[in-house]
């Protein structure tokens, strides 16, 4: 049979071109002597995709790089990150925060919805907030490609439909449907009113720790490691696996809800409905609960509870080293079956498992030694990226698109943006002038 060798060499340049974007995205300006020993790709091939990603408005070059090389120096190529953006949100228990992020993982602008503790949000609501927010955040100047949304629930893939989200009281939520729905509508904003997001725009919902993991694999504690867990501790327990390099999502999505393993048939009542679930055990709630700080609306709360449990135990306070000690026995016990399980190279705890790691650590430690059935040599280590894990992984999550196929994806959102603006266009009643296009 006669292959078409045009559209061989077509997918062959649109992967390429993926892959040196890619290469841009996550590890920073780069020679293009460097592209080529990081791709396998020739360097004049090198240079016709550095050129054609430029045509594009993703990256541009500067200077030589005179670092050491012999003969010709090799020019620097950087991603642009100002103006190609993406939506990233991230809604937890207690806060939402939503962010601006260009290519290379810039944060360009960020802000914290404050939720009231314990009161229940409805959807449309809170969907409205980070429309308002969203509107405030986005310069003129700036194209949204994608939306990311981090949710603490049960996410199924495809749509964003949260099927349930215990801790939010909110269950058969379509949240995917929603945030598009919303991020369309015009919003007043200075000088006008404009819409978030055009009508091509992805918006892609997951699982918080899913998109934890996403962003420490990519930017943060499991770089260049293939097979890792991912936890995190605040109101519940959330957490990501990576096998073989990619994450680990199930048929639907709901793969990495780890907070409700059941893990003591004994224990106490779980939000979820059953009974004795790890986050029941080795939650938030429960560590502060054990040691004499259950949060409340009282105003002598400490500000971060979790930090002044962590600092009482360090201090030698005897409830607080006795918290850390059971939270981080059910911690290690619910870890040694996933080690079992996953025969990860790394775990990486964040939430507050990271920001208290060196209070529970040791007591992990001691029940992996004991239940995990592979030698000792799975690495323990606290998130890199800290609170903002989740977010940054919502960024990624919504970048995705564009990284893996920048000229499809670019020529089809043009296209879109000329077609809308036509129609605006044809559809007044008597226009003077055209609406420059912000290119």
């Amino acid at each position: 049979m006669r292959i078409e060798q045009g559209s061989t060499h077509e997918a062959v340049r649109r992967h390429n071109l993926s892959v040196v974007l890619r290469q841009l995205h996550l590890a920073g300006p780069l020679s293009r002597s460097e592209l080529a020993m990081r791709t396998d790709l020739n360097r004049s091939t090198i240079k016709a995709l550095v050129a054609q990603l430029g045509s594009l408005g993703l990256v541009r070059e500067s200077d030589a790089d005179h670092r050491g090389t012999r003969g010709r120096p090799s020019p620097m190529v950087a991603v642009r990150s100002g103006r190609l953006v993406v939506l990233a949100v991230e809604i937890a228990v207690d806060f939402v925060t939503v962010a601006t992020v260009g290519l290379g993982g810039r944060i360009h602008a960020e802000q914290r919805i404050d939720l009231a503790h314990g009161a229940a949000v409805r959807p449309a609501v809170l969907v409205r907030q980070v429309r308002d927010v969203a509107a405030e955040l986005v310069r003129p100047s700036q194209v949204i490609m994608g939306v990311g949304v981090a949710i603490v629930g049960l996410v199924r893939g495809e749509d964003g439909f949260v099927h349930i989200a215990p801790n939010l009281g909110w269950a058969d939520v379509p949240l995917g449907q929603l945030v598009a729905d919303e991020l369309r509508v015009p919003t007043a904003v200075a000088g006008g009113s404009r819409a978030v997001i055009g009508p091509d725009v992805p918006v892609l919902v997951a699982n918080e720790a899913d998109l934890g993991v996403l962003a420490e694999h990519a930017r943060g504690a499991a770089q260049g490691f293939d097979n890792v867990l991912y936890l995190s501790g605040e109101v519940g327990i959330g957490g990501g696996v990576v096998v073989g390099g990619r994450r680990l999502t199930g048929a639907n999505g709901y793969a990495g809800e780890l907070g409700h393993l059941p893990v003591n048939p004994d224990g106490r009542a779980c939000g979820c409905g059953g009974r004795g679930c790890w986050e029941t055990e080795a939650g938030k709630r429960t560590f502060l609960r054990l040691a004499g700080h259950e949060q409340s609306e009282r105003p002598e709360q400490p500000t971060d509870p979790v930090a002044h449990v962590v600092a009482a135990a360090k201090a030698g306070d005897p409830q607080a080293v006795r918290a850390a000690e059971e939270v981080g026995r059910w911690l290690g016990i619910g870890l040694a079956g996933l080690v079992n399980v996953f025969d990860p190279d790394r775990v990486v705890l964040g939430g507050m498992y990271g920001r208290a790691f060196d209070v529970f650590e040791a007591a992990v430690v001691e029940v992996l030694k004991t239940r995990a059935l592979t030698p000792p040599t799975v690495e323990l280590v606290p998130a890199a990226l800290g609170p903002e894990s989740s977010l940054i992984g919502a960024a990624e999550l919504a970048f995705e698109p564009l990284l893996a196929d920048p000229d499809g994806v670019l020529t089809a959102s043009l296209s879109a943006r000329d077609g809308a603006a036509s129609a605006r266009v044809e559809s007044s009643p008597a226009p003077r002038t055209k609406g420059k296009r912000d290119g």
